[in-house]
């Protein structure tokens, strides 16, 4: 039964349980009816009353007011304990969450839990000795564990999180579900935690059956629960892999991955290489990459034109329905450019710039300071501009242009001695944001981008505005 603020920690609202007694009194209704429906059904196990909410009640207060809340809603977990029990005799009650500080609460608020529950990944074996220092006396359930989390394990040298390997993450459930039977007669089961068939980035660090293949973690599993591979086909083994230039693989360039894929039945395995742009765009989804296989284990990757750090995956598949996935991080950046930058730290002018907006103010110059982590940003409107002076009448070769999300859809390049009389010399309509490289063959003082058509609702936005001679 979901209670705010519910598993996260923290999404889904933030309810006062000390003054709201129109929730409470909504959600105790709700409880009820349900528990009417289901007490007979034969797949009722048990009934848990809210997930992760004492940890997640941190979001939402904090000092006394939160030490207040946590002991209403444990207070109303009692509550709802007691109406279930009311309901029906035949199944245990007990409540989740993510942390074992909420045990005191639980110990001296809701004394009609029939037994405790725990989320817990990286840190499962620490549940044990925590029940053991806490003088609990109740029994407990794992509700979810497995390999350490997104949340727990440390950043890799692109500063995202370092996901466990295949083969860590399979000793991951292991280790888990063996700490979980290890208490014996306290600790009851687990639910050894998988999201379910997502070929995505979430599923590929927990599901044992991403896209319907089975894992090494799959079989872990079946393992443990069973007791025996025996007879099983195993997945390839991906041990290994390497990402270069890692922290600086040009945008639409290539860069090379390597690992060591072995069989262990020696199936013929086939290779794909997929990427995820969760740390770079948000999209958690993985879009099948442009590579080609060099031989050894070795693939040449075509980068994206996004910029920032996306995740790189190995998967290779042995034809019996399994999968080996590995994964590291690669960070995209603006390809490099021949000759000088002439415009870096020249006098940069613009048509507006905002003043006080998120990480303003923008101001021209920033475009020209030769920083990626700065910015100009236009006012809201069309049409813009954005023009500097070299100094001096220079040969002009290459523009590179590198976006913002604010990024133009439509806009030329003109050229000026002067800085009153302009020449076009380049334009598009097709433009799509990330890095634009810009051929040109001329000689001039003055070079400005008039901006005719923005390809968002926000106003245009240049991190680099480089004129190469």
């Amino acid at each position: 039964f979901w209670l705010q603020p519910g598993g996260g920690p923290g999404s889904g609202g933030c309810v006062n349980y000390v003054t709201d007694a129109a929730y409470k009194s909504t959600m105790l209704t709700e409880i009820a009816k349900w528990v009417e429906t289901y007490k007979s059904h034969p797949a009722t196990l048990m009934w848990n009353v809210g997930n992760e909410s004492v940890l997640g009640l941190q979001n939402c207060y904090s000092g006394a007011e939160l030490e207040a809340q946590r002991n209403a809603y444990t207070t109303f977990v009692n509550d709802a304990a007691k109406r279930i029990h009311a309901i029906d005799a035949d199944h245990p009650v007990t409540s989740t969450d993510a942390w074992t500080g909420a045990w005191p609460y639980y110990k001296r608020n809701a004394p009609d839990l029939d037994l405790y529950s725990m989320n817990a990944y990286g840190d499962i074996c620490g549940v044990r000795k925590d029940w053991v220092d806490g003088g609990y006396t109740k029994p407990y359930i794992i509700t979810e564990t497995g390999p350490s989390g997104e949340w727990e394990v440390p950043d890799d040298a692109n500063g995202v999180p370092d996901e466990p390997t295949d083969v860590q993450k399979r000793d991951g459930y292991t280790k888990a579900w063996d700490c979980t039977i290890g208490h014996q007669g306290v600790a009851l089961g687990a639910t050894l935690f998988h999201y379910g068939l997502e070929h995505d980035f979430g599923g590929v660090w927990f599901n044992l059956i991403p896209g319907g293949l089975k894992r090494l973690s799959y079989y872990s599993v079946k393992k443990a629960f069973t007791g025996s591979n025996t007879g099983d086909n195993l997945p390839p083994v991906i041990s290994g892999m390497t990402v270069t230039p890692a922290g600086s693989a040009p945008a639409g360039g290539e860069f090379t991955v390597r690992a060591d894929i072995r069989d262990p039945e020696n199936d013929p395995v086939t290779n794909k290489i997929f990427l995820s742009g969760n740390y770079a765009n948000g999209d958690k989804g993985l879009i099948p990459a442009q590579f080609r296989s060099t031989g050894n284990g070795t693939f040449a990757v075509t980068a994206p034109e996004k910029l920032g750090v996306w995740k790189v995956y190995i998967q290779s598949e042995d034809g019996k329905g399994n999968a080996g996935i590995e994964t590291k991080s690669v960070k995209v950046v603006a390809p490099p450019m021949t000759g000088t930058n002439v415009a870096l730290g020249k006098r940069t002018t613009a048509s507006s710039s905002q003043a006080s907006y998120g990480d303003c103010p923008c101001p021209p110059e920033r475009a020209t300071d030769g920083r990626l982590d700065t910015r100009w940003a236009s006012d809201w409107s069309d049409p813009q501009w954005i023009a500097v002076d070299l100094g001096a009448r220079l040969p002009v070769r290459n523009l590179q242009l590198v976006w913002d999300p604010a990024y133009a859809k439509s806009y030329g390049v003109q050229v000026s001695d002067d800085g009153t009389s302009w020449r076009t010399v380049h334009t598009t309509t097709t433009g799509n944001g990330d890095v634009d490289t810009i051929a040109l063959t001329e000689t001039a003082r003055h070079v400005r981008l008039q901006l005719t058509a923005r390809g968002t609702g926000w106003g245009y936005s240049l991190h680099e505005f480089g004129v190469y001679s």
